[in-house]
């Protein structure tokens, strides 16, 4: 799985490497502000100075289909000359604005007019920025941070590019008023995306204005079409807070991470991001059902079977040897209609429900969807919890929780919660509370502290929905599910879906996965079922998409 990190992980990656003689801070700058170009120039091939007809390395296309001797190519700096493109380039008081000072001289050299501001006194910048400003200081001219400058120089000229290099990871306060305003002096239109001439906004490393740990917005960020970082992502990439003021993923617009020539190493405490290996999901030849175990579903009562159908169904897909759907006498015929591989037992109270796990061979449970929040309902999330199975619970059973001590109590390490937003703050209500406070500085408490501690508190892997799922164990372990850029699924929203992801955390309870491994891979699985199907999906069609996703997953080299 990928690392995420935190600013004060990379800061102490690279102070070891420069330490240790690997690597100058000055270089590491210069790589920096090289990556940020050649992204910019990747993910905009049209700003590089080439395009279909003529450009660096190629020939004329026209003169070729004419039969006539092919002109020399324009070199990237004729081109930009020609066309004129246009950069602004906003540098801060830290590191970040002399990876700034970097991008400008980069694009400069390439026939760019670039406009660069400076916010603070370059007399306080740190030596390798301060090394940058002066190289690019040169013959050339830089702005002082001025609102009114800044708006003459809009007049003059469209820009083609906006670069922020104000603060990126390094923000540790709210952002200063002046900032904002400058921000939003140079990007009127920041909000009309869909205009078609509007300049590109680049972010280094981080939009100015997000918590990079946290993904918060710390008021006046700068949102942006691409953002580059260096080495590994950080978390604030993969988060995504609750707005208003939005932040994180939304104002990040793509992340592209870009190697600066750091060694790869471990990192403790670092979170994952969700990726499962070929290995994980790998059936081997010489195995049976029962090798694979057999997960038990409750059921609620008449006319509320549907939400552990569809967990059941999602249990036996994800690959549990077999499932069994413990229904009250009431709904049998019910279910029985509507069922075909996976078995019934009557279930009509707790009492019911211990005889049923007196079987050993039943190794995993899921329950909790349209369980019900009756007394009845709540002595079978205690009997499942006696028998001390590897456990998921989701929402009946998580209210039920809630309205419980003793119950809630009775957790335990083979357990995994899933909660959404409003099922987290019932169940944990003071944790909540610290994740919904308007932030005061940098770095803001996260959803990713926010799970750490739930978890450590319940005693068991706590997995926290949303389009940026955080999974967690008591342990501290942590991971990341992101359906956000390029696997973003929204369609996942709709009635069931969540009941499906039950039934693939017990499926894969059922197989042996431990409890953080189960969950981490059932949240991977749930969404690339949902790109698998695409816009108009219901929640009945994610356990069907398994195969096609499994398939891909295990032909992986």
């Amino acid at each position: 799985m990928t690392e995420l990190l935190t600013s004060a992980q990379m800061r102490a990656i690279e102070r070891a490497a420069i330490e240790s003689g690997e690597v100058t801070g000055l270089e590491l700058m210069e790589r920096a502000g090289r990556g940020v170009v050649e992204a910019i120039f990747e993910e905009w091939p049209e700003l590089a100075g080439t395009d279909a007809d003529s450009g660096a390395g190629g020939v004329d296309r026209l003169a070729e289909e004419g039969g006539v001797a092919p002109r020399p190519a324009a070199s990237p700096q004729d081109i930009c000359e020609q066309k004129k493109f246009r950069a602004v380039v906003l540098c801060g008081p830290g590191n970040n604005g002399g990876d700034g000072f970097v991008v400008a001289r980069l694009l400069k050299e390439r026939g760019w007019e670039v406009e660069v501001f400076l916010y603070g006194d370059p007399e306080k910048l740190p030596p390798d920025a301060l090394e940058n400003y002066e190289r690019w200081v040169g013959n050339r001219s830089i702005h002082k941070w001025d609102d009114n400058l800044i708006e003459d120089t809009l007049d003059e000229c469209e820009h083609d590019l906006v670069v922020d290099a104000v603060f990126g990871t390094g923000l540790t306060r709210l952002m200063p008023d002046d900032t904002e305003r400058t921000w939003h002096g140079f990007v009127p239109r920041v909000f009309s995306w869909h205009q078609k001439d509007r300049p590109k906004y680049v972010a280094v490393d981080i939009p100015s204005g997000i918590c990079s740990d946290s993904g918060r917005n710390l008021e006046g960020a700068f949102p942006t079409d691409l953002t580059v970082s260096f080495h590994r992502a950080k978390i604030g990439h993969y988060l995504l807070p609750k707005g208003p003021p939005q932040g994180g993923a939304v104002w990040c617009g793509k992340v592209v991470v870009k190697d600066i020539g750091l060694k790869a190493s471990y990192v403790a405490g670092a979170v994952r991001l969700c990726d499962p290996t070929k290995s994980t999901l790998t059936k081997f030849s010489d195995t049976h059902k029962y090798s694979h175990g057999h997960a038990l579903i409750l059921s609620g009562g008449p006319g509320r079977t549907g939400a552990a159908r569809m967990a059941a169904r999602g249990a036996l897909r994800v690959g549990a040897g077999l499932v069994t759907l413990a229904v009250p006498p009431a709904a049998q015929a019910e279910v029985a209609a509507q069922v075909t591989a996976i078995m019934l037992r009557r279930v009509g109270d707790a009492t019911a429900l211990a005889k049923v796990l007196e079987d050993a061979r039943f190794n995993a449970i899921g329950l909790g969807p349209a369980l019900g929040l009756d007394e009845e309902a709540a002595a079978l999330v205690a009997t499942a919890l006696e028998a001390g199975r590897a456990t998921v619970l989701d929402a009946d059973a998580l209210t039920l929780l809630t309205q419980d001590a003793a119950l809630f109590a009775k957790l335990h390490q083979n357990c995994v919660l899933t909660p959404h937003a409003g099922e987290f703050k019932r169940l944990f209500p003071d944790i909540a509370a610290k994740l919904e406070a308007a932030p005061l500085k940098g770095p803001a408490y996260s959803k990713v502290d926010a799970t750490r501690e739930a978890a450590k508190r319940a005693g068991c892997v706590v997995l926290f929905k949303g389009p940026d799922t955080v999974i967690a164990a008591p342990d501290g372990r942590c991971s990341i599910n992101s359906a956000q850029y390029e696997r973003a699924a929204t369609w996942l929203a709709t009635a069931g879906s969540g009941d499906v992801l039950t039934g693939f955390i017990a499926g894969l309870l059922a197989r042996g996965f431990d409890p953080m491994q189960a969950a981490e891979t059932a949240a991977w699985l749930h969404v690339e079922c949902a790109l698998e199907f695409g816009p108009g999906l219901i929640a009945e069609d994610l356990p069907e998409q398994l195969p096609n996703v499994l398939k891909r997953l295990l032909s992986r080299p």
